[in-house]
């Protein structure tokens, strides 16, 4: 089993109630299919960055979901088939996770080889200016 992001963008024309039966459904079609939904993460209702649809606004939700490839690519499937969905996406999170172990490790090897720097100079202060001197004040006659 892999790990996966999945986001949902639900169209707005739905109230709260439908949006989250919508989600449900997903929800469900993910732990019925052998998946394990490991956080489930509504984000409520957002504006868009662009028009989709000409809709401005969608409920976004989100699954970080534990499951098999076959199953992630029907949800996507089914997904895209639903006029409720405005947008979906699905990413390998496991992939990620892996790839910033190996970054951690490789920097801190890297610490490892390289020599202790030296402790900084302590920068030399410029000279305070010299304080102007008080004009007197003229009277005019």
């Amino acid at each position: 089993m892999r790990l996966y992001d999945i986001v949902v963008l639900v169209t707005p024309e739905l109230s709260d109630e439908d949006a989250m039966k919508v989600v449900a459904d997903y929800r469900k079609m993910l732990a019925d299919g052998g998946g394990n939904v490991v956080k489930d993460d509504p984000w409520g209702r957002r504006r868009l960055a662009y028009p989709i649809l000409r809709k401005r606004e969608a409920y976004y939700h989100h699954f970080q979901v534990s499951a098999e490839p076959a199953l992630v690519t029907e949800t996507e499937r089914r997904m895209k088939l639903s006029d409720q969905v405005l947008r979906h996406i699905a990413v390998r999170a496991d992939e990620e996770q892996k790839r910033s172990v190996k970054m951690a490790e490789r920097i801190r090897k890297k610490a490892v080889r390289r020599p202790p720097r030296p402790p900084s100079a302590v920068p030399v202060s410029a000279p305070a200016p010299a304080p102007e001197p008080a004009q007197s004040e003229r009277s005019e006659s």
